[in-house]
């Protein structure tokens, strides 16, 4: 009736690790490709915070359907992070084309400035 216990998933993950590691002997290249798992993946996560690289009209043109742009609708229609998003509204804000129409405490809503019509 009695018998061993059955070992846990993390012991006997590390068991067989041993178990594989003491037949091969030690592997060094493993640490270098774990290194560069963890190096690809800050350079992911450096690239989702970089500015889109798109012109003001390009810029305008994405942003034109959305009924009020906002933050997390900019966020989303351009596939950035929220934080960028803002820093891309406020550039934007300041080259005047666009302007703040209401909103509060970070949460604005921006509309296109229209160019003037020359009639």
């Amino acid at each position: 009736m009695g018998g061993t216990k059955k070992k846990s998933i993390g012991s006997a993950d590390r068991a067989q690790t041993a178990q594989d590691s003491a037949q091969t002997g030690p592997k060094k290249p493993e640490k270098k490709t774990a290194k560069e798992s963890k190096l690809a993946a800050q350079q992911a996560k450096q690239q989702a915070l970089i500015l889109p690289k798109m012109d003001e009209k390009q810029l305008i043109k994405t942003l034109t359907p959305l009924k009020a742009i906002t933050v997390y609708g900019t966020a989303r229609v351009l596939g950035l992070n929220a934080a960028i998003a803002v820093q891309t509204l406020k550039n934007l804000e300041s080259k005047n084309v666009l302007h703040r129409v209401g909103g509060y405490s970070g949460h604005y809503i921006y509309a296109l400035n229209m160019p003037a019509s020359t009639a």
